[in-house]
């Protein structure tokens, strides 16, 4: 990668966070607009009931993380050699290829396969675009320049989401999701104009990028992502029922909550950055331990305005701050895997939105109620804290093959940093 001006290599940095922001955008906006969602495609069930309907629309949210799953590892491994830059201009023309045809879906089907292809790009690029900001960020500095391409994906929630809601709620949901669709379009031609190019990896073959899958250090942190963050997506999901019936505030409120779900995440995904250079282990428990804190005190308080908008900033901000300590933990341990480590972190994490998502489904539908997710969520958080008391009992048992790992992956991370 050429050396860049500190200018230029601001603005490449906003431009992989722009594509980060439509995606955060595109992947959330479903969550603030169930109900309306529901009415168009499902109108005979929100006829009859309105949960029922509501929980049938989270599929929809579930089938998006179904594509994170499959096409983070797929694309990333096949695609690792190829050079990044051309990558992400491709991935970002399939996103907007794929969230038009989620706007112009006729039927509740199609909408789900259509969110399904929409998403098969998502964690590709994130981890492709991981990769290039560590790049431009330098030594030191990783976790740092993961947290500023997630940025997009939590600002989305302080600016985006709540705005797209809102046009969402007045002017309809396909229009919302055209405008997510021009953001992506927006996207492709910043990366054309101010990403420098930066080459693949031409040793990676497909066969050496799985060997990850043989650590098990890889398969606890990506458990840790998955099951431990699917908490959050068991409360943003229904963040909209929520409001408007448990805490009994009118539905123009629902983008306010959004904002303030998404303001927390911003806050804790730059803090998450600093503390995973820090320490990524401590990062990890710190982050749970706040996370599992925020969850019972909005099930505790969820009746209330201001207990709603408290604990939906501190929920959003514990939850990201796991998020590139999970991705650097990933990287560390993936030896000379790197493309699809990057990648791997957020098919974890969507293993957890659909989990968490389809789980608060099942306990809404069995009649417990908008604020049963939230205690789903808490129960999830728990078993991502064993998990990492597991991976830590287990590196230090077997301390030789994880400091060998870790010690590949750093001097990848060097020559790619360098």
């Amino acid at each position: 990668m050429p050396q860049l001006s500190p200018a230029r290599t601001r603005l490449a940095l906003l431009a992989l966070a722009l594509g980060g922001f439509g995606i955060g955008t595109t992947e959330f906006v479903a969550m603030g607009l169930l109900p309306e969602i529901a009415q168009d495609l499902l109108p005979a069930v929100w006829a009859a009931s309105p949960d029922q309907a509501n929980a049938q629309v989270g599929i929809l949210i579930s089938a998006y993380a179904l594509g994170v799953v499959v096409g983070a590892p797929t694309i990333a491994a096949t695609a690792a050699r190829f050079p990044r830059k051309s990558l992400l201009t491709v991935l970002a023309v399939a996103f907007t290829a794929g969230t038009i045809l989620s706007a112009l879906a006729p039927t509740f089907e199609v909408a789900v396969v259509a969110r399904f292809l929409a998403a098969l790009p998502h964690g590709a690029y994130f981890g492709i675009a991981s990769l290039v900001a560590a790049q431009l960020m330098g030594p030191g500095r990783r976790a740092q320049g993961v947290a500023l391409v997630l940025s997009g994906l939590t600002i989305s929630n302080v600016v985006g989401v709540p705005l797209v809601t809102l046009l969402g709620q007045t002017s309809g949901w396909r229009v919302a999701y055209l405008a997510v669709a021009a953001i992506f379009a927006a996207t492709t031609v910043a990366i054309i104009l101010v990403v420098p190019a930066s080459p693949g990896d031409p040793a990676a073959r497909i066969a050496r990028e799985l060997r990850a899958f043989r650590r098990g250090q890889v398969w606890f942190a990506l458990g840790i992502g998955a099951i431990g963050f699917g908490g959050f997506f068991a409360v943003y999901s229904y963040v909209s029922p929520l409001t408007t019936e448990v805490t009994g505030l009118p539905a123009p409120v629902v983008p306010l909550a959004v904002a303030t779900l998404g303001l927390g995440m911003t806050v804790g995904n730059l803090l998450g950055g600093r503390l995973a250079d820090r320490g990524v282990v401590r990062a990890l428990l710190i982050g749970f331990a706040s996370f599992i804190a925020a969850m019972i005190g909005l099930a505790l308080t969820a009746s209330t305005g201001p207990g709603l908008f408290a604990f939906l900033f501190l929920v959003g901000a514990t939850s990201s701050v796991l998020v590139p300590a999970v991705q650097t933990r990933l990287m560390d341990v993936a030896g000379d895997a790197q493309t699809l480590a990057a990648a791997l972190n957020h098919s974890a994490l969507n293993i957890g939105n659909g989990a968490g998502a389809a789980l608060g489904a099942v306990v809404i539908a069995a009649g417990l109620g908008y604020v049963a997710p939230t205690w789903v969520g808490v129960v999830l958080a728990l078993l991502g804290v064993a998990l990492t008391g597991v991976a830590i009992l287990v590196g230090r048992l077997r301390p030789r093959p994880e400091t060998g790992a870790i010690a590949t992956a750093r001097s990848v991370g060097s020559a790619l940093e360098g």
